[in-house]
């Protein structure tokens, strides 16, 4: 079996103030180095679950958070062509390291979608939705499940509640928006372990997640020209800060995109 994970820093063990997810910021080296643990820790599960192979995607910002000295070896690192994996096939299932809620969840750790200074909202087919029903929607299209989510506490109840029975690892809890209290880095690493075991196991047992289609995506920006910013002849502005989207089929990540 294979598996792809997609990364990102505000979910990931020990990042627990806002400040250490910009490059800028004064924890952003430990937040780098965390996000390496996190990574190998899920990937160590996943090795000794059977998985013959572990892809990674740097899936932060600009993808410039990866420490390649600390990657455990066996893992392969994509830089490019993570899609190309995905709707190819090349693996059995997908899932998120250090994964935030989606914007406007409360208790929370960073809640946001996308872009937090320019996303207010995002809907599919009426549903709120975040970067986890994005993840797991594209991948759900080429008929792959999604099956770890690791990150706070919000997220891995919304993994539950949006993709049921999968495995999560809950390494925080958020007091307030812009901090967190994070579980000791080796419990937390040990969790993720487990649930990147547990998650191997339920290969077969979990259906992708799919998004019924022709799909109606809803976008609603903080202000008015950021709405301006992203109208296109892909999407229709329907009310000053809003954009409605129509999909008749999924075949990039970038389609669930304004």
């Amino acid at each position: 079996m294979k598996a792809l994970l997609m990364t990102d820093l505000e979910g990931i063990t020990g990042v627990d103030s806002i400040d250490m997810i910009f490059d800028q910021g004064s924890g952003y080296k430990t937040a780098c180095e965390n996000l390496m643990a996190d990574v190998n820790a899920a990937a160590d599960g996943l090795f000794a679950a059977g998985l013959d192979e572990v892809f990674v995607v740097d899936g932060h910002g600009g993808g410039a958070n990866f420490i390649p000295s600390l990657l455990d070896p066996r893992v392969t690192w994509l830089k490019t062509g993570w899609e190309d994996v995905i709707r190819e096939r090349k693996v059995d299932f997908y899932g998120e390291v250090g994964l935030h809620a989606m914007a406007g969840t409360p208790n929370a750790f960073l809640d946001h979608t996308q872009n937090s200074r320019e996303w207010f909202s995002y809907e599919i087919n009426g549903r709120p939705s975040g970067e986890l029903a994005q993840g797991a929607g594209f991948a759900g299209v080429f008929g792959i499940p999604t099956l770890l989510v690791t990150g706070d506490f919000a997220v891995c109840e919304e993994a539950k509640y949006l993709l049921g029975d999968i495995a999560v690892a809950a390494v925080k809890r958020a007091v307030g928006r812009n901090r967190a209290v994070s579980l000791p880095a080796g419990e937390a690493r040990a969790l993720i372990r487990e649930a990147a075991v547990r998650a191997a196991g339920l290969v077969g047992t979990v259906r992708p997640y799919r998004i019924h289609m022709p799909a109606e995506l809803t976008f609603v920006f903080q202000r008015t020209d950021y709405c301006e910013n992203h109208q296109n002849d892909k999407n229709e502005r329907v009310g000053p800060r809003t954009l409605k989207k129509r999909l008749d089929r999924i075949e990039s990540y970038l389609d669930l995109m304004p």
